[in-house]
This record gives C-alpha cells, structure tokens and sequence, in this order.
C-alpha cells in the first residue's frame, strides 16, 4: 500500500505541473482572478459529482469543525492563485520549485514542533541540507529561465 501512495503522489506532481501550465497559460488570456475562480468552480462541480455518487462521509461534518481547520479553504485560494500569476513569469518549474522549497520550510516547522497533532520531528543537518539543495536548484532554474528570456527578446 506505501508504494501505490508513493505512485499516487507521484501522479498528484504530474497533474499539478500541468495544471499549473495550462492555468498560467488561459489566465493570459482571461485573467489572474477569472482563472483561480473558473478553476474552483469546476472543481467544486466536479467534486460534487463524486461526492453524490461515491460519497461516504458526512458533508455537514464541515459545520461542527474548529474554526482555524476551515481556514484550509483560504490557504488553497491563496496557493492557486500565487500559483496562476508566477507560472508565466517565472515558468514552470521555478514556480513549482519555489512552492516546494515553501512546502519544505513549512513542514520542517510544523514536524519540529508537532504542530496539528503529527509527529514531532527535530529538524537536523541532513534536513536543513536537502533545503540549501532545493534552494541551489531554485537559483540555477530561475538564472536559466531569465537567460533564455531575455534571449528571445
């Protein structure tokens, strides 16, 4: 079962790269906030569609949950549309590297301290390692795609 998940997070990378692309591409032509906005309402459509026919959980459970856990709502907003407006500045992979690099930092915070009730996990070398890596990768990707920018223009 761990790989199926490993394969499963794998793909969740390969659709998110494409979606970010194809959001970065059409908010040229329909805008920043029309992009994030079309993308939640088909989501939302489209998730409404499973939940009614493969649904096993109580919706109305959302109403009975701690304020701060509804927040999760915004973060996703946020996330999307920080995501449409860098794609076609930056590109791709800088965009998803720098939400990688973020998701690093974050996570290292939230472990070290066991913070939402996860494990408590010190942040160490090897940790703090793998994060100046992440942020060399960043540097030379962001340094590439401004030089092949700036050569087509």
């Amino acid at each position: 079962m761990a790989i199926a998940m490993v394969i499963f997070t794998l793909i969740g990378g390969i659709v998110l790269s494409a979606q970010s692309s194809v959001n970065g591409t059409l908010s040229r032509k329909a805008g920043t906030i029309e992009t994030t906005l079309f993308t939640f309402i088909t989501g939302s459509l489209f998730l409404a569609l499973i939940i009614l026919f493969f649904g096993q959980g109580n919706i109305l459970a959302i109403m009975e949950a701690p304020k701060w856990q509804l927040s999760a709502v915004f973060l996703g907003v946020a996330y999307l549309l920080l995501t449409v407006i860098a794609v076609p500045r930056i590109g791709v992979i800088a965009t998803n590297i720098g939400t990688i690099i973020g998701q690093l930092i974050t996570g290292m915070i939230i472990d070290h301290f066991g913070w939402f009730g996860g494990l408590e996990i010190h942040i160490d070398g090897k940790r703090l390692a793998a994060l100046a890596f992440m942020l060399i990768a960043l540097y030379f990707v962001y340094k590439s795609n401004k030089r092949v920018k700036e050569e087509r223009a």
